[in-house]
């Protein structure tokens, strides 16, 4: 074990991609250990990528993507608007219930982050917002869509520890919305400090937008209610997702649609690649850590601390907030997992609270410098200063960290949700 830890921590101090750094310490092992052969590792790489609940995360990412190309996005950030924006700082709320709802079809935080920044920042700018809120209520409003279902963060969790991802998916839905409200706040102070403009509230407007908006509003009553109501697995729902855009696309745009499908497919693709590689190296991992047994010589360890299972959770909350310094949240994710999960179980965790818990830290995680990528989706599709963006998500990151304190003292306000799903589904 010690040969592992000193040589992961050596690749991913030297800048290694998370993906090499795994893979390379596991061939690292292998070489030394006779017992073990190349050969396994090239199956353990391709049986993990053979789970057919990962192929969610391909169709989602597309989805989002052609969400973006047809249109969809803007259509519902303008319903949105038309629904609060005429409150004082409306248009701020107005972003965060189009990310809630963006963030209940795509499931890509980062994603929603570069959307709106392309589509609401020029508007705030334009009404009076200064620079630094209108890029933070971006930013962090980008965070929720890694909690409110169909979550791209909650499916991984499920992939890699083998829950159930439809629980999670529940789990995931108040926690999500108590994210949307402490938001809500923050701009509630900010906009009464700063006297931030209100506009005239238009019914005329309202139900223009109402109307245009209609297909992207039916979207998530398709794919969740189908989701929910057992019609589709995450996966189907994914493809459904997909296909309802493609078809909203031709309909609405016509044979010019037809020549942004492979543009957009491409890019769908390249993410997916990085994404299925990454995750193939965490196979690869997880193969050696479990026929070593070093997961449960941990949890043993663990053990004989005599740590509560509160004590356990803040300390992991701790370190994975602070790889979130330096870390992707993906790369969090696929990084501690593996390892932790076998401990938490045994220490007596709810799995399905401790995914929350995971979300709501990589959430967290999406706008800590230096690396939260929200913070630099927010920028470059801006030009807004990094540091700026940065000023701008602090109120929002203190909201944040008292929902996952909450969420943390009190697990129903995860579990609530699906333990009444179970039990209305019997």
């Amino acid at each position: 074990m010690h040969l592992l830890g000193t040589s992961l921590f050596t690749l991913l101090i030297i800048g290694a991609p998370i993906g090499i750094a795994l893979a390379g310490t596991t061939i690292l092992i292998v070489l030394v250990d006779p017992i073990m052969t190349p050969r396994a590792l090239f199956r353990s790489f391709f049986s993990f990528l053979s789970s057919y609940t990962l192929m969610a995360i391909p169709f989602f990412i597309y989805a989002g993507f052609l969400m973006e190309r047809t249109g969809l996005i803007a259509k519902l950030f303008r319903f949105a608007d038309a629904l609060i924006g005429w409150l004082p700082g409306g248009f701020a709320y107005a972003t965060l219930l189009a990310a809630v709802m963006f963030g209940a079809i795509s499931g890509s935080s980062t994603a929603m982050a570069a959307a709106m920044g392309v589509i609401a920042y020029p508007e705030m700018i334009r009404r009076g917002y200064p620079v630094w809120m209108a890029a933070g209520v971006i930013a962090c409003g980008g965070g929720i869509a890694l909690l409110i279902p169909p979550s791209i963060t909650l499916i991984l969790f499920g992939v890699l520890t083998e829950e159930s991802i439809v629980s999670l998916f529940f789990a995931g839905v108040v926690p999500g919305i108590m994210l949307a409200l402490s938001d809500a706040v923050i701009i509630v102070a900010i906009s009464f400090y700063m006297r931030l403009p209100a506009g005239d509230f238009d019914l005329r407007t309202l139900i223009r937008a109402l109307y245009a908006a209609w297909p992207v509003l039916l979207m998530p009553v398709i794919i969740l209610g189908g989701l929910y109501g057992g019609l589709f697995t995450p996966t189907e729902a994914g493809a459904a997702a997909c296909a309802y855009s493609i078809v909203y696309g031709l309909l609405a745009r016509g044979t010019g649609f037809l020549k942004e499908l492979m543009p957009t497919t491409r890019r769908a693709a390249h993410l997916t690649a990085i994404v299925f590689f990454l995750l193939g190296c965490v196979g690869v991992f997880q193969f050696l850590l479990a026929n070593k047994g070093w997961p449960q010589d941990l949890a043993a360890w663990v053990n004989t601390l005599g740590l509560s299972q509160n004590g356990f959770l803040v300390a992991l909350l701790i370190v994975m907030l602070f790889l979130s310094m330096f870390l992707t949240g993906v790369a969090i994710l696929v990084l501690t997992v593996p390892i932790f999960f076998p401990v938490a179980l045994a220490l007596g965790v709810d799995p399905i609270h401790l995914g929350v818990l995971t979300a709501l830290a990589v959430e967290m995680g999406s706008v800590i410098p230096p690396v939260g990528l929200n913070l630099f989706a927010v920028s470059g599709t801006t030009g807004v200063a990094v540091t700026k963006v940065m000023q701008g998500a602090i109120p929002f990151l203190f909201t944040d960290g008292l929902v996952l304190i909450l969420v943390l003292l009190f697990p129903m306000l995860a579990l609530w949700l699906p333990l009444n799903a179970i039990r209305s589904a019997f």
